[in-house]
């Protein structure tokens, strides 16, 4: 099969589209390079959904810490707590565990104008109950660098706000939230870039692959047990994911720079 064949084949089979028998021998660089490519689409995934959907949450909880009301302070520093201090692969553990535990077909739910059923054998699955854990991990650390970014915000700042008779909202919208963004940018790009790297611990959660629908390692630790040569595929997702914590740094920077489009440089 040539490079061509086999790109046209393989390079979408994570997500279900092409051959969907794997290459058994004769295994060339272009057949590692494409199907470990195939299955970052899964890594991609994992990290653009928990980035997303962390970020927003992350903000809340990070606005519950700094409250003065303890109904919303504890449960926040519990949260944020009990997620830093434990590691992540001990979170996918109980979290599968947990899922496991949860009836597998459904259950119904009555709003008392209509009953819906709510699926919950997806849960056990990578592509949903694994990306639950990345969500909750990277919104507590998240949130910790939010907050402390809330409580770095210039007092001055507020106190203009007030006295012009800002409503809590807008002076949240219009000063809080851009100052906690640009003092918390540079510590979320590192969460970030570490969040995308632990995408790589689904594979050796308990969570299982959809369909064989694996994500990079899950390619890459099928070349090296077919080879025995763990040092073609591995490199190969080293370099893949090098090449997009570069791309990702350049985006984080372009949203850094427009951050801080109202700063000017003196020469």
């Amino acid at each position: 099969m040539s490079c061509a064949e086999t790109i046209s084949g393989y390079a979408l089979r994570s997500i279900g589209w092409g051959e969907r028998l794997l290459p058994k021998t004769d295994f060339t660089l272009c057949d590692h390079a494409v199907l470990i490519g195939s299955g970052l689409i899964w890594n991609l995934y994992f990290a653009v959904f928990a980035l997303g959907f962390g970020f927003f949450f992350a903000v809340l909880v990070a606005v519950a810490r700094a409250s003065d009301r303890p109904a919303l302070r504890w449960p926040a520093q519990a949260f944020i707590f009990v997620i830093r201090g434990s590691p992540l692969f001990i979170q996918f553990f109980i979290a599968y565990e947990t899922f496991v535990l949860i009836p597998k077909v459904a259950f119904d739910i009555n709003l008392g104008f209509m009953e819906i059923t709510a699926e919950t054998r997806w849960l056990t699955k990578a592509w949903l109950g694994a990306l639950i854990v990345l969500f909750l991990n990277t919104t507590a650390y998240t949130a910790q660098i939010f907050h402390g970014a809330l409580l770095s915000v210039p007092k001055g700042d507020i106190e203009a706000a007030d006295s012009i008779g800002m409503s809590p909202y807008r002076k949240f919208r219009r000063v809080i939230f851009p100052s906690m963004l640009r003092l918390a940018w540079a510590s979320y790009t590192n969460e970030a870039i570490f969040l995308f790297h632990a995408t790589t611990l689904v594979f050796f959660s308990s969570f299982p692959a959809w369909r064989q629908k694996g994500d990079a390692l899950y390619y890459a630790s099928y070349f090296a047990d077919k080879t025995f040569n763990p040092f073609v595929p591995y490199p190969i997702i080293a370099v893949y994911f090098i090449i997009f914590t570069l791309i990702l740094t350049a985006i984080f920077g372009l949203l850094n720079r427009r951050l801080n489009r109202h700063m000017r440089n003196v020469s």
